[in-house]
């Protein structure tokens, strides 16, 4: 088979440059169709394999740090109620009335959902404005405008200024997930992208391990003019700052991708006929907006998002205040983060490879990996907690397979829409969920019901993930059943190459196939 030349593609300019797929003429079209024409082009596989190495070395291990210092700027609180956080800002407060007095943590319940209010306020702002404008000067400007208010919050010297710094926090932050998961789906087949969105939030899984030795370091200061936890916020947002200048280097699409050549970006885009997902459109569409909000399949994986999740939104905030509750030291419960982090990092890899490799068992590797989840949540709760027990720092580690649980749900939604305006509504509704989840999950947690070991955190846990079970399979038939229509129904292959570059959303497209 003839690798496709350049020259074959009639919307290049004369030097063999792309047009600018930025200018006004494409912004209503994929620009994609800036570079092929309306027919498939034969490629050499040879040529395809070197091309998507060279994609997966620029994007993935950029996107594994960018998602990597998400999760840890969210988890940092959970360290720096170890590190005096919590006594600095007066985040707890003593009822001295009750025999014996209680301790209240509502104001750090609130300092961790606040930060997802936040979230939920900046998603589809953030989300659309990446689409329509330049993916890396949005990017680069928004993450670093991240770094700076991350390094502020060592500033801070009330609850009241904290809840509005994790508030801001939240916002800038909700630009990444969703502009990840658009430039994954603009940039891989449906075959590839559960293996490649595995990759880069499997960074929560390492992050917990590498924050957890940062921290651990940090642990070991006993002096100077700051507090443990103000040089952790300064360090996290130095890294990010870092992170928001490389930003400004990623491509707007594999249209404009710097580091192939002009037939390479003919490769990346051809590729990607086959699936009808396309690649990339700048124009905010409201009728794929309203497919989207009327779309009953993104509704079930808004409900799976927001019920996996809840068991971040608790062990992010409280996950080493938890375990020290066991009778581990604060440094001891800094290090048994490790191999929850191990776990989940390990599982979304497996998972993500699994579904690379073997057809339709995407859902069905999610039932699965939700059954250590609330086996581990029913250990926790129902264990003895003496001095040092063994079975709930067990049951907390099993905790970790909600990792490849959400990831699997963040690469089935993902690859089952079309339409560029659809997929960014899908990827922010996705993260409207995370963002449900992470506010419910530190409410669900009572210190006065400590001696009963939380009983409506791990309750509602265990209800959450049997809602993700239940969802899991809905779905699983529906998608099914839509397939088996669509392969009914006779169609043209010509027909088929001409719609994969019209930013048709899946429902538009009759060759549109659904993973499962």
């Amino acid at each position: 088979m003839s690798q496709p030349h350049p020259a074959s593609a009639p919307n290049l300019n004369i030097n063999g440059t792309h047009r600018d797929d930025s200018s006004p003429i494409w912004l209503e079209k994929d620009i994609a169709a800036a570079i092929v024409p309306e027919h498939a082009q034969e490629i050499d596989p040879v040529a395809e394999g070197r091309v998507l190495r060279k994609i997966d070395m620029f994007l993935i291990p950029l996107m594994w740090i960018g998602y990597g210092l998400v999760y840890y700027d969210k988890a940092i609180l959970g360290s720096a109620v170890l590190f005096g956080i919590t006594r600095d800002l007066s985040l707890s407060v003593v009822d001295a009335s009750t025999s014996p007095p209680t301790t209240s943590t509502q104001r750090l319940s609130w300092a961790t959902s606040i930060f997802y209010f936040g979230m939920l306020a900046g998603l589809y702002p953030l989300t659309f404005l990446q689409q329509r404008y330049n993916l890396s000067r949005v990017l680069g400007v928004v993450v670093t405008l991240w770094g700076i208010i991350a390094m502020l919050t060592a500033t801070v010297t009330t609850f009241q200024g904290l809840f509005a710094q994790r508030f801001f926090l939240g916002f800038v932050e909700s630009i990444i997930p969703p502009a990840f998961m658009c430039i994954i789906s603009g940039y891989y087949n449906q075959a590839e992208q559960s293996l490649r969105q595995s990759w880069w939030f499997s960074s929560t899984g390492g992050w917990a391990i590498i924050g957890g030795a940062l921290n651990y370091g940090f642990a070991q200061i006993q002096g100077g003019d700051l507090k443990r936890w103000q040089y952790v916020y300064l360090m996290a947002g130095a890294l990010t700052i870092l992170f928001g200048l490389v930003c400004f280097a990623i491509p707007n699409s594999a249209v404009s991708a710097w580091f192939l050549d002009p037939s390479e970006r003919i490769i990346a885009v051809e590729r990607l006929r086959k699936g009808q997902t396309g690649v990339r459109c700048q124009q905010v569409k409201v009728s794929q907006l309203r497919e989207a909000a009327l779309d009953f399949k993104i509704w079930v994986i808004f409900l799976m998002m927001a019920s996996a999740y809840t068991v971040n939104g608790a062990v992010s905030g409280f996950g080493p205040l938890i375990v020290s509750t066991f009778g581990y030291t604060t440094l001891e419960s800094i290090l048994l983060q490790f191999p929850l982090g191990g776990v989940c990092f390990v599982f979304v890899l497996l998972t993500g490879y699994l579904s690379s490799r073997i057809s339709n068992i995407r859902l069905i590797s999610l039932v699965l990996c939700c059954f250590p989840v609330i086996a581990g949540c029913a250990m926790i709760w129902k264990s003895t907690w003496y001095h040092r027990a063994p079975t709930p720092v067990a049951g907390y580690t099993l905790i970790g397979f909600f990792g490849p649980v959400v990831s699997l749900i963040i690469s089935i939604g993902m690859a089952n829409v079309a339409g560029a305006s659809k997929k960014s509504f899908t990827a922010a509704a996705i993260f409207v969920a995370y963002c449900v989840g992470n506010i419910v999950g530190p409410q669900l947690i009572k210190t006065e019901t400590l001696e009963r070991h939380y009983p409506e955190l791990w309750l509602g846990l265990i209800v959450c993930y049997c809602i993700v079970i239940s969802l899991a399979i809905l779905l699983y038939v529906l998608l099914s059943r839509e397939n088996a229509r669509r392969d009914s129904v006779i169609k043209s292959e010509e027909q088929r190459d001409k719609f994969a570059f019209q930013d048709l959303t899946d429902g538009e497209n009759p060759y549109f196939r659904y993973v499962l």
